[in-house]
């Protein structure tokens, strides 16, 4: 648990850290006791086994990082940041979508990277585990919040990635929405299969379709 005073210390010192236009954060005081304690918490998730628990521990100690993520965010030049982008990473592992957009905001306005154990691009990422966390939710019958999942296509719009990702992300967006909007549903159903012809979403297209139809409604038959 950070106590008032450390989290005050951690806050200011992260906004003026990434205020700074020269240097970077790697003879940060602040930023060194946070690296410390990132390596700390992954030693011990690497002793859970459990993805499910994984999640459980991240929800745990992601409070523990607030103040120096609003910090961070307060500070705006956008000096790298292991600490802010794994936690990033986490809150989506944790179910916080809104909270790890809020910070993928940022790292892709600045074009923070991830760390080098990373073979990804940072914008290829956020939309990979978004697109992964919808599918999860989907299988599991539990519901995603498709406005998730838009505002994550805004982000990395204009962000080179493999179609692939972008494929799942359309997909996963049309499925969200096919309910309450088929028309639009079809549209993202048919890009994902235009970006990747594996994206396994042709059953899909054709469902939407006889939806559409059916919802037509039957032309004015009455006397002209």
């Amino acid at each position: 648990m950070t106590s008032p005073a450390r989290a005050h210390f951690l806050r200011v010192t992260a906004a003026e850290a990434s205020a700074s236009a020269a240097g970077g954060l790697e003879h940060c005081t602040g930023y060194e006791l946070m690296l410390h304690k990132l390596a700390e918490d992954r030693r011990r998730l690497k002793q859970v086994q459990s993805m499910e628990r994984k999640a459980e521990v991240k929800r745990e100690i992601l409070p523990d990082y607030l103040p120096w993520v609003e910090g961070a965010l307060s500070g705006g030049k956008g000096q790298p940041d292991e600490v802010l982008v794994t936690v990033m990473l986490w809150r989506i592992d944790a179910g916080d979508y809104g909270g790890a957009l809020d910070i993928a905001e940022y790292v892709l306005a600045h074009g923070l990277p991830l760390p080098d154990r990373f073979n990804r691009t940072t914008a290829t990422t956020i939309a990979e585990e978004i697109a992964d966390a919808a599918k999860r939710a989907r299988v599991g019958g539990e519901s995603f919040a498709c406005q998730v999942l838009t505002y994550t296509a805004e982000l990395t719009d204009g962000h080179d990635m493999p179609d692939q990702v972008r494929a799942k992300l359309h997909k996963e967006s049309g499925l969200a929405i096919e309910a309450a909007d088929p028309a639009a549903a079809l549209e993202h159903l048919r890009r994902a299969q235009q970006l990747d012809g594996n994206a396994g979403v042709k059953k899909d297209i054709e469902r939407v379709i006889r939806t559409l139809k059916n919802t037509v409604p039957p032309p004015d038959g009455g006397e002209a």
